[in-house]
């Protein structure tokens, strides 16, 4: 890479760095996520005035809902976020690594199968696993070896695909349970069929801290077995630092 070519770069990286401290510390960011509640499977769902008992007026309630792992019934769920929460008035910044373009990889996507599910546990499903569409996978090589990551399939400001990982920095430099990637999704147009690859650029220096790094109220997938690396990847987002001795 020339020296022009990295300098944007690594001012690229600057820029994206700044959004990033925007987003967590928005309104609905995650350091504003105060409390997530489920009712019983197959219960209805809590009616706004009792969700909101106990909370600022300004608070911000949103919905959700989900399958229940053990009855496969629906459950219904809701949110509620405040800008002055804790979290978000001990945040301090997101320590990261200094722009690295030796882990900007070239490699290619691998449709596999449209309808493809994979199982990925859940930090606050005490060992159960929920199902995403992983439609295909990611391959790279590192000093000659190559690896194969899955990534689900979501819809993060248009269809993406949703890597986690964990490599060797894990609760040493970086986040324990593991880091996010998120790419456009190469075979979002549908000119892909399973079987066929297209090229694909990785970079590691946009990796994130998972939501659960900002509020206990998330519940973030971990990284497979395969999406584990056996080297440090010292590249993006490290951890959350907050004020003094708070914890989540």
């Amino acid at each position: 890479m020339s020296t022009s070519a990295s300098a944007s770069a690594a001012s690229d990286y600057s820029a994206w760095a700044e959004s990033r401290r925007a987003t967590v510390t928005a309104p609905q960011g995650a350091l504003a996520l105060v409390l997530t509640h489920w009712s019983a499977p197959g219960e209805p769902a809590v009616d706004d005035a009792a969700a909101r008992a106990g909370h600022p007026v300004d608070a911000l309630l949103t919905r959700l809902q989900r399958t229940d792992i053990e009855t496969g019934l629906p459950q219904e769920g809701y949110r509620i976020w405040r800008q002055g929460s804790p979290a978000n008035e001990a945040f301090e910044d997101i320590e990261r690594y200094d722009y690295d373009p030796a882990w900007v990889l070239e490699g290619r996507f691998e449709l596999v199968d449209e309808d493809r599910v994979v199982p990925f546990e859940h930090i606050k499903d005490g060992g159960a696993t929920r199902g995403l569409p992983v439609s295909g996978d990611l391959v790279f090589e590192i000093d000659g070896t190559e690896y194969r990551l899955a990534a689900f399939d979501t819809n993060y400001g248009g269809p993406k695909l949703h890597l986690v990982f964990g490599d060797r920095t894990n609760g040493v430099e970086s986040y324990g349970a593991g880091r996010f990637l998120f790419l456009d999704h190469p075979g979002a147009t549908g000119d892909l069929a399973p079987g066929d690859s297209t090229p694909v650029t990785v970079d590691f220096n946009r990796a994130v801290v998972p939501p659960c790094g900002f509020s206990n109220q998330m519940n973030c997938p971990l990284p497979p077995l395969q999406n584990r690396l056996p080297f440090p990847v010292r590249a993006g987002e490290k951890k959350v630092r907050f004020a003094g001795d708070f914890a989540l």
